[in-house]
């Protein structure tokens, strides 16, 4: 079980398997990502960015 912090709903995400991996909240539908698997631990996926050819 793993808390989106997001919107704090509970849930599990059984096919997990990597860090850095992005799931979405079922309840909130925000972008995570897995910082850890084992507890299943996540935070809330950064921003991607344009980086305009920099």
């Amino acid at each position: 079980m793993a808390s989106c912090p997001e919107c704090h709903t509970e849930f599990s995400a059984p096919n997990v398997s990597t860090v850095s991996e992005i799931i979405e909240c079922g309840d909130c539908h925000s972008e995570l990502e897995v910082v850890g698997v084992s507890p299943l631990r996540l935070a809330t996926a950064p921003e991607i960015e344009e980086d305009w050819g920099e």
